[in-house]
């Protein structure tokens, strides 16, 4: 009763900490820490387009200065304090790098959100193959269990069969090594099934310091045949890829950062306003006039329009150009490149898609005539008709079948990931962002 209770709570624990590839993918979405990076880097963005767009603004700056003079006027205390303000007004009227500036900065936060996405993606991504690589490596090491059961019940039989004088101590040796062959592999893959679990929980966020918290994938690994228009599919990539976009707007930035460099060329028209305040009368040295209201500041404004033109550069706006310009035709051709990729990698999954069915079909119905092989073989064995080799050949013979399906599962649901991820499936963009999950 004890031990029942006991596998009931242990049931019971699983699937607490099972988890569905839907709800793993949210979790990604939301704790995920280089998504959560790009969420912050992405605020800075905003920052970086308000300190772009300074540059057309108007300019506004206050100096005061107080203090006190001393000195033996006639009629005038000996130490008299003063104080003054003087304020300056420029407002850009031309500036030929105005324009590119506030493109420049609406293109900064572009880039911030295609880095959001791009990151996303990659994360959703990289919980989706670990997900799938659990699984499978849950599949092949239940798969191994279960034989090493078939095995150790094989290891009874030639037990009992000695004892009744029926066989050799060979035979039970025999028996107990086909055991002890299967236990490096079934340790191979609890490691990558235990790997996987990690570089899930790494890409969900999960706390590592926790282990008895780890989740674990639902469900098995499923064949689902799929078949897509590769034309259409290409077309929809080159339009709502992440990082297709992500390229075209670094060569739009490279673009707008050439145009404010090659903006110092041109004149500079500015309006500038000036005042001085002064609250109290300040008397100066006298300078030789007859009036003595010569001898006192007061306040004043001054208005006006200042051009500022550079003739001669010496090259160092020149250079700067052409560093810049050589900087976006470095990113055209990497445009280029990734979008002449697009096609090519949608038809290698494409072909990959096909062959796995093929091979899945094949191995589907292998794997019930082995199955039905081993059992027939395992029954022949225990009435002493069979020998150990015949029933080691049809064991490892179903072994590898079983594992071969398993892997054409495994290959399918990962080739169907990576067209995911190819088509820009993974998340739905958006001007602000906001996505849903495939």
């Amino acid at each position: 009763m004890k031990q029942l209770v006991f596998v009931v709570m242990l049931l019971c624990c699983v699937r607490a900490n099972a988890i569905t590839l839907e709800a793993a993918l949210a979790r990604t979405l939301e704790k995920n820490p280089a998504i959560v990076q790009a969420r912050i880097a992405l605020e800075q963005a905003a920052g970086r387009r308000l300190v772009l767009r300074a540059s057309g603004l108007p300019d506004v700056r206050i100096q005061g200065l107080a203090g006190v003079q001393g000195g033996k006027r006639a009629d005038e205390p000996t130490i008299r304090p003063f104080a003054f303000a003087r304020g300056f007004f420029t407002q850009p009227l031309f500036d030929a790098g105005v324009p590119a500036s506030y493109r420049r900065g609406d293109i900064e936060v572009l880039l911030a959100q295609q880095r959001l996405n791009v990151a996303i993606i990659e994360q959703l991504h990289t919980t989706r193959i670990a997900y799938y690589t659990a699984q499978f490596n849950d599949s092949l090491r239940a798969l191994g269990e279960a034989q090493r059961q078939r095995l150790a019940q094989n290891v009874s039989t030639q037990s009992e069969r000695y004892q009744a004088g029926q066989t050799g101590r060979g035979a039970i040796t025999s028996a107990q090594l086909l055991e002890r062959e299967l236990e490096p592999r079934i340790q191979e893959v609890s490691r990558g099934y235990e790997g996987a679990l990690l570089t899930m929980a790494t890409a969900m966020g999960d706390d590592l310091r926790a282990p008895d918290k780890v989740v674990r994938p639902d469900g098995e690994l499923q064949f689902a045949a799929a078949n897509y228009d590769v034309k259409s599919e290409t077309a929809r990539a080159l339009q709502e890829r992440a990082d297709l976009k992500l390229a075209r707007l670094l060569v739009r930035a490279a673009e707008e950062d050439q145009r404010i460099i090659q903006a110092e060329y041109y004149p500079a028209l500015d309006a500038t306003i000036s005042g001085t305040g002064i609250p109290v009368t300040v008397h100066t040295a006298n300078g030789g006039s007859a009036s003595s209201s010569n001898d006192i500041l007061s306040s004043e404004v001054t208005a006006g329009i200042a051009l500022t033109w550079r003739v001669i550069d010496n090259g160092r706006v020149g250079g700067r150009v052409m560093r810049q310009r050589a900087i976006r035709e470095m990113n055209e051709i990497s445009l280029r490149q990734l979008e002449a990729n697009v096609g090519l990698e949608l038809k290698r999954i494409s072909n990959n898609f096909r062959a796995l069915e093929g091979r899945w079909k094949s191995l589907n119905a292998a794997v019930a005539g082995a199955e039905q092989n081993v059992t027939v073989v395992q029954k022949t064995l225990a009435e002493g008709l069979s020998s150990q080799l015949e029933f080691r050949t049809a064991e490892s013979s179903f072994l590898e079948t079983k594992s071969a399906l398993l892997s054409a599962a495994y290959q399918q649901n990962v080739a169907r990931a990576e067209w995911d991820r190819a088509t820009g499936r993974y998340f739905q963009f958006s001007e602000d962002t906001a996505g849903n999950l495939h």
